[in-house]
Formats: C-alpha cells, sequence, structure tokens
C-alpha cells in the first residue's frame, strides 16, 4: 500500500514496540472524603440520604469491605487501589473529568484517563457487574 503522494510503500508488517493500551493499575476514586471526619459524614449523610456513592456499594458492606471485593480483585489482572477524594494527587484529580465515584486507568507511561463514571457505577453495589463493566470498558479502549 502506497501512503498519500511520498510513495512509501506499506507492506502492512509493523516494526518495533507498540505500546499496549492495557492499564497496569486502576484508581477507583469515592465520591467521599477519607478520614475519620470524611467517613463520619458519609455516613451522616447516608443515613440521611443526601450523600451518595454508588463505588462505595460496590466495595463496602453496611459497615468494613465486603470479602467478595477483596476475592475479585485478588483474581483480576490488573491492580485496583482506592482513593477517597481528599486523598488523591493533583495528576488523579484533573483525570477525575467524568465526576465523582470514577474509575480511572493508569498506563505504562504514566497517564491517566477516566475509564468509568458515576453512572456507569450505578450498578445496585454489585462486585460482579462492577469487574463486567470494567472488561467491557477496557475492551472498548
Amino acid at each position: 500500500m502506497t501512503c498519500g503522494e511520498t510513495g512509501v510503500v506499506h507492506t502492512g508488517a509493523v516494526t518495533g514496540a507498540v505500546e499496549s493500551r492495557e492499564p497496569r493499575e486502576l484508581i477507583g476514586v469515592y465520591h467521599a472524603d477519607g478520614g475519620l471526619l470524611g467517613e463520619l459524614r458519609y455516613v451522616l449523610g447516608k443515613a440521611r440520604g443526601t450523600v451518595h456513592c454508588a463505588l462505595c456499594d460496590i466495595t463496602h458492606g453496611s459497615v468494613r469491605r465486603k470479602p467478595e471485593w477483596d476475592n475479585a480483585c485478588a483474581e483480576f489482572g490488573i491492580p485496583i487501589r482506592l482513593v477517597h477524594l481528599n486523598e488523591r494527587t493533583a495528576a488523579e484529580t484533573d483525570a477525575c473529568t467524568l465526576g465523582t465515584p470514577t474509575v480511572l486507568a493508569v498506563y505504562a507511561d504514566g497517564s491517566l484517563a477516566p475509564l468509568l463514571g458515576p453512572a456507569d457505577l450505578e450498578l445496585d453495589g454489585s462486585v460482579q457487574q462492577f469487574f463486567t463493566v470494567v472488561q467491557q470498558a477496557l475492551a472498548k479502549q
């Protein structure tokens, strides 16, 4: 195949390394602050019905982290790190362009990109659905 008017002929073969778009890490960003005060604010807000975090519902039961979440993460091929709003780096904050909660993909070159936004995470707290949706989003890259 010839490339435009340059006369360069392409055989279709790719030479050199091709960067994989599979992330080296995923970052789940809660829609809540961490720490004692942040957790307390979230629990009280959730009880009053004024605060909601779909990612919290996926990763946590009524009191602590779901064992199902820990097991699924252990079996998943990409590490997942969870952070609260007040624990994000500047780069992570900048990458939260879809709002929070969100899931960010971290690539080998250090770049971050949003993978899932708040609406994508409305999964009625289902850990299994979370990993299905993540796999679907990764396949679309």
